[in-house]
């Protein structure tokens, strides 16, 4: 027999197992509840980006326009081993985002290796007017970082287009200047090929964005720092920056801005230490929904997630040689 008191204390036990378990249940469904609603805006929000673009890039392929343009950015894509139409996302990745990117990388016939090389430029330089504006708010010069990412950008491409072979050629040429052809066949095309990939993106961002929510609301977070806190060394930062670097690196600048800028009022960071963090973070942030969008292209995971952490590392450790040379040569 069991006494009053034993009894008590098992019922005790069971009522807090209960709670614990409902509030795993409630945690569960508010994260999934949240993710599922930002996921649905973010898709709405790359819809009006991606839509128009796609369309505007589709007609002056159509009507040949980017071909007379194109021979203006023919010596830059030339240095980097793309056609010269591989400017068009480029460009538009660098003053806008990615979403813009792909949009105008769907309308143009370029090969896998061709989007490939295009794909890790944009990851690593993207975004530079919004996101320079933040990095300078919380730490480092605008210009600095801008240049960079730039640098990066172009030196990342430089090597990975030795391995990827011959790029500097479309498979295809864009629609001809003298005769456009029919303008419905060509949006009837555009108008599927879209709807193909906006299906394969809001798979992808649904599950980004629930996955991102669940980590916050289940506290998964805390548990990633404490995992990444090891790689910091490779990383060439301090253990003082990894819960800066993993929520920059893991949910993008926006995020992780707002938590660095906390962090340099209260002067938790050296500005070395702070400069280190943001050149790591300004060459690789949004490790998660950045290259997966790209997937919807049918690239190789290891080509989008690859180059960017190994360029981060490398302008790291550079900028670490080139700081401990000017300490010896001031001293």
């Amino acid at each position: 027999m069991l006494s009053s008191g034993t009894r008590c204390t098992i019922m005790s036990g069971n009522e807090v197992t209960h709670i614990l378990m409902t509030s795993s249940r409630s945690l569960l469904k508010s994260g999934l509840q949240a993710g599922v609603k930002r996921g649905g805006r973010s898709f709405l929000w790359i819809c009006r980006i991606i839509i128009p673009i796609s369309l505007l890039t589709t007609l002056l392929q159509w009507a040949g326009w980017l071909d007379r343009i194109a021979f203006l950015f023919d010596p830059l894509m030339s240095f980097l081993n793309l056609p010269s139409q591989a400017a068009l996302p480029i460009i538009s990745g660098m003053l806008t985002n990615i979403y813009v990117a792909i949009a105008a990388m769907t309308a143009i016939p370029f090969t896998v290796e061709q989007m490939t090389l295009i794909a890790i430029f944009t990851l690593i330089c993207h975004n530079l007017i919004t996101e320079g504006i933040i990095q300078h708010k919380s730490g480092i010069s605008v210009i600095k970082i801008t240049l960079i990412r730039i640098a990066a950008a172009i030196a990342a491409v430089l090597v990975c287009s030795q391995v990827l072979g011959d790029t500097g050629q479309l498979i295809a040429a864009t629609a001809p200047v003298t005769d456009t052809g029919p303008l419905l066949p060509a949006i009837r095309n555009w108008g599927m090929d879209l709807i193909a990939l906006l299906l394969r993106i809001l798979g992808i961002v649904m599950a980004v964005m629930i996955m991102q929510e669940l980590s916050e609301s289940l506290g998964w977070t805390k548990h990633l720092v404490r995992a990444f806190r090891p790689l910091m060394r490779v990383l060439g930062l301090s253990q003082q920056s990894s819960t800066l670097w993993v929520t920059s690196a893991a949910f993008g600048l926006m995020y992780g801005g707002a938590v660095t800028i906390d962090k340099v009022r209260k002067g938790s960071l050296r500005k070395e230490e702070l400069e280190r963090l943001h050149i790591s973070i300004g060459i690789n942030h949004g490790l998660i929904e950045d290259p997966a969008l790209f997937l919807a292209l049918a690239l190789n995971p290891l080509w989008l997630w690859g180059p960017k952490l190994l360029t981060a590392i490398v302008a790291v450790q550079l900028y670490r040689a080139v700081q401990h040379l000017r300490g010896r040569l001031r001293s």
